[in-house]
């Protein structure tokens, strides 16, 4: 209502303004005087009543809603120079944000994956060595559950920033950070398996920044069984580390070349057990659009220059760390961890595709202790023959020739055949066969104390997930 009286009383002005111009410039006439104030009473007369009636119809708009008043818009007077004068609005407030708004561009993502696994040799504790997630043999298992919470960075829409969050329920757990040889207190992250924010700071391209938690990519197989070639997972995936805590960031210099560097407490190290900073040098490179290939070279000191009790058993007077005590490891061993990454696939055509992968490792326990070494390499091939089934297929060689990774020296090879079949978008079937063998004799058996050269296992896995988020989990 004032909007408008404010309104009404500039465009009545601007009426006045050429009268009042042309009585300044020249004698006045009283006949013609009387003539304008009559013709201007009039003007008045018609404004007014014009205002009255727009107040009518504004006032009980404004009284339904008092806290967003959405008035009608006032037409134009027919006058010109009223017409080219610029209406006032008033600005709406800002309405409070809905729980839908709040999660805009959030996606909340679920994964169950499970399997029932036989090995041929009835090992004791149907324990399947060497298998990273498929531990258990003649067994139903939950392998694991998750939820995934994401809010990913969008620069190209102006929003630099994003959050992710993964939650892994299950067997898997025990492998990756429940495991206490990974850990140190393996309880207080033992179902985080993701948890970092992104910013992209605008510099050049975008400089990606991740802080917190995150899956390693050292080595081309992934924590989820919906993106893998195969249902069981390489030696090499159980070999290098699954995740690492700290800062990373990548940035892509053209579409043929990104940069990665990475500074971390350690190989699965959500906190840090010694003060020294592990790093990663990486490169993505992509020389034609049908080949994506990754160097990495990772920098590491893993040996803890402390011990938790977290079982009891501590001696008094000890420190402790949110009422865990610990003690601290004289003369820790300072030796370091190298480990040269190398992988790449290459979609062959659209049905096909093959990937190779290569490892370097070394590690000493002092820095003047003989080195230990693992070298391995794999092969992968993939063929879709319809949107529904598929086949995969993987050959492995492990050289362990210091036990790095067994435990003992030897030398390891496994080949794996896997049938997909995706029966709806979201649940996927996999049956694969799968031998290990050894130089050595290594694998359980039924007796205890008896060993043998090869492990035989057949296993069907059921992998069900849903959600927002597309493409590689």
């Amino acid at each position: 209502m004032f909007t408008i009286r404010i309104t009404t009383a500039i465009r009545l002005l601007a009426l006045l303004t050429p009268t009042i111009a042309s009585a300044q410039d020249r004698p006045p006439d009283s006949a013609e005087m009387n003539r304008r104030i009559v013709d201007l009473t009039k003007l008045v007369e018609q404004l007014q009543a014009r205002v009255d009636e727009l107040e009518a119809k504004v006032q009980p708009a404004v009284s339904a809603d008092t806290k967003s008043p959405t008035p009608n818009p006032e037409p134009p007077l027919s006058t010109t120079s009223v017409a080219e004068t610029a209406p006032t609005t008033a600005a709406s407030p800002r309405p409070s944000q809905t729980a839908s708004e709040i999660l805009k561009d959030t996606t909340i993502n679920f994964l169950l994956d499970g399997y029932y696994g036989y090995n041929f040799n009835r090992p004791i504790g149907r324990v399947n060595l060497l298998r990273a997630y498929d531990v258990s043999s003649n067994s139903f298992n939950i392998n694991q559950a998750d939820l995934v919470l994401e809010n990913a960075a969008d620069p190209s829409h102006g929003k630099n920033f994003g959050v992710r969050i993964d939650l892994q329920y299950g067997q898997a757990t025990e492998t990756l950070q429940g495991n206490a040889s990974n850990e140190l207190r393996p309880d207080v992250w033992r179902n985080l398996f993701q948890a970092y924010g992104t910013y992209v700071i605008p510099v050049g391209s975008g400089l990606t920044m991740d802080f917190g938690k995150w899956a390693s990519s050292l080595g081309i197989e992934g924590n989820y069984t919906k993106d893998q070639m195969n249902y069981s997972r390489a030696y090499l995936f159980d070999f290098l580390p699954f995740y690492h805590a700290g800062a990373r960031f990548n940035y892509k210099i053209n579409n043929y070349v990104a940069v990665n560097y990475w500074i971390t407490n350690g190989t699965q190290a959500t906190e840090a057990n010694n003060n020294f900073k592990d790093e990663l040098f990486g490169l993505n490179l992509q020389p034609h659009k049908n080949v994506a290939w990754t160097v990495n070279y990772y920098l590491g000191q893993e040996h803890p220059d402390v011990v938790y009790y977290t079982a009891g058993g501590a001696p008094a007077g000890l420190p402790t760390i949110q009422g865990i005590p610990f003690a601290p490891i004289h003369n820790a061993p300072k030796g370091k961890l190298h480990i040269l990454d190398s992988y790449a696939t290459w979609t062959a055509s659209p049905k096909l595709t093959l990937a190779l992968e290569g490892d370097y490792v070394i590690e000493r326990l002092e820095t003047t202790s003989a080195p230990q070494h693992t070298a391995a390499g794999a092969v992968y091939a993939h063929y879709q023959f319809n949107p529904v089934f598929a086949i995969a297929g993987r050959s492995e060689y492990l050289s362990d020739r210091d036990g790095l990774f067994t435990g003992a020296t030897q030398s390891l090879k496994e080949t794996t055949f896997t049938i997909e079949q995706k029966l709806r978008e979201g649940f996927l079937l996999r049956e694969e066969w799968r031998r290990d063998f050894s130089n050595h004799p290594y694998f359980l058996t039924n007796e205890l104390g008896v060993l043998k050269k090869e492990q035989n296992t057949a296993t069907l896995g059921l992998v069900w997930w849903f959600g927002g988020k597309t493409g590689a989990w």
